[in-house]
């Protein structure tokens, strides 16, 4: 009988299910889109349509693919970081719209934290900067604003979670209340040294412990999925959890101490495994937990640039200097052009919300070639900021990165980052990085995988890039860079 695993995405604008095969090959894959509510700072998700979106898929899957159901060794759960749900344990109905990581409506909670001097022990003891993207001040907003939450949680009837905790709860009919380590670590309320929740920060942000759900191994079995609709195929076991980006991680087999990976989406998400190393950053950089396999804790250090997919979509539909993005429309100079994208501020290292996009060099010969070039190196300078900062927090040798995305598809950007970080990129073969993460880890846990290397020898790349580009030239364009850098900051306060 063939073998198979299920894997459930669950992103900030899908929702995906997809069966593979235990060679890690994609055998059905289902996705809907999944809207959002807006308004003035909050972005808020509908709990019971991601619930039900994914009951759908699910069962859309399994009456499309030509399998036996027994066949299906286990389901893993991947899901968007950091968004905050609230449910009454007693009856799974959620007390508030979910609060999704990009909101920013909290914020008021934060400056409150930081005008009382809570920075230093907040960074020391989660690894994180206090900012609404985290869960806490989402959990306290809903706390604060909220007379059935709060009175739920003072009955102790409320349970708080990330998304992978809300669909376990569901799908297990409420049997189950936890999450992994590498979502607790998304929260700003759990110590990543002690590896439990800490009572301090619940304090600070007014949170009682009974709402908390129980920290398990991202590879760890969680327990039988109870709906009626999907027990009509089978039973089926939950068997691994871990949040979206640690599972590209993963996925990339970044199993080794100094192994580096780029997402490239609407931004990019950079990730290095530290393995047993907590590197607090000393450039606004993120320490966190990258996933725990059989109780051994594996830390990463985080970076994350806010616009890098989005830089292209702005030239093509705000600007309409390109039609497409086909390689030789990036392949002329850039004449002297730089382009800052900060059309949604500056993330790591410079953490400047309030920065504006800047284009410094024009001239009368300026063509929209070398804008669209210089879009492409802004975007690479962008991500050789948090590169370069993640070798001077932790002195760990980067050897090569791994990169995955639509951007990761543009053979120029590619070869340029792999001249101005002066190591090689190489692509992985597939478009479902996060998902492949969380199924190594659920073919961890049901024995289709012994060891990691047995995991590392599936895995496959489409194209290597290497350095070429001599140092003095990316050194010349990088003072250019930083200048036009310094220039968008001045002119943004």
């Amino acid at each position: 009988m063939e073998k198979y695993i299920i894997i459930i995405d669950q992103g900030t604008t899908s929702t995906r299910v997809i069966l593979f095969d235990v060679r890690g090959n994609i055998v059905g894959l289902e996705q809907k889109e999944l809207r959002f509510i807006a308004n003035e700072g909050a972005i808020l998700h509908d709990p019971i349509r991601i619930y039900e979106d994914t009951v759908e898929l699910f069962t859309t899957l399994l009456k499309k693919v030509n399998i036996d159901y027994k066949g299906i060794l286990g389901v893993g759960i991947t899901n968007q970081r950091e968004t905050t749900i609230a449910w009454n344990k007693e009856n799974l109905e959620p007390v508030d719209l979910a609060i999704v990581w990009q909101s920013t409506h909290t914020n008021y909670i934060c400056d409150d934290i930081s005008s009382k001097g809570y920075e230093e022990l907040i960074s020391q003891k989660t690894g994180l900067k206090i900012n609404p993207y985290f869960s806490a001040s989402k959990i306290s907003h809903i706390i604060r604003t909220n007379p059935k939450a709060k009175k739920l949680m003072d009955e102790d009837k409320l349970a708080f979670g990330t998304i992978d905790s809300w669909l376990v709860a569901k799908l297990t009919n409420g049997k189950k209340h936890v999450t992994d380590y590498s979502n607790a670590s998304r929260t700003m309320l759990f110590n990543i040294h002690t590896l439990k929740f800490d009572q301090e920060l619940l304090d600070i942000f007014g949170v009682k412990s009974s709402i908390l759900p129980k920290v398990i191994n991202s590879n760890e079995t969680v327990g039988m999925i109870e709906d009626e609709r999907i027990k009509a195929f089978g039973d089926f076991n939950i068997c691994a959890l871990i949040g979206d980006q640690q599972s590209s991680l993963f996925g990339h087999t970044c199993f080794d101490c100094g192994s580096f990976k780029i997402t490239y989406g609407t931004g990019s998400f950079m990730l290095l495994n530290t393995n047993d190393q907590i590197i607090h950053s000393n450039n606004g950089l993120l320490s966190t937990i990258a996933y725990a396999i059989d109780d051994k804790i594996s830390y990463a250090l985080e970076g994350s640039v806010f616009v890098a997919g989005s830089a292209f979509q702005f030239i093509r539909d705000n600007l309409d200097l390109v039609k497409d993005f086909s390689d030789e429309i990036f392949e002329k100079n850039n004449d002297g052009v730089y382009f800052v994208p900060a059309l949604t501020g500056l993330g790591a290292p410079y953490w400047q919300t309030g920065a504006k996009g800047s284009i410094f060099g024009l001239t009368r010969s300026t063509t929209k070639e070398n804008i669209v070039r210089a879009t492409l190196e802004g975007v690479a300078f962008l991500n050789y900021d948090v590169y370069k900062s993640m070798k001077e927090d932790s002195h760990i040798e980067i050897k090569e990165i791994s990169v995955d995305g639509g951007a990761s598809k543009n053979t120029n950007l590619m070869q340029f980052e792999a001249d101005i970080m002066d190591v090689s990129i190489k692509t992985i073969s597939t478009s479902e990085a996060t998902a492949l993460g969380c199924f190594y880890l659920v073919g961890l846990n049901t024995k289709v995988f012994n060891n990691l290397d047995e995991i590392k020898m599936l895995h496959k790349y489409i194209k290597i890039y290497h350095p070429n580009q001599k140092r003095d030239e990316f050194n010349r364009k990088y003072q250019k860079w930083k200048k036009a850098v310094e220039a968008t900051l001045l002119f943004s306060k």
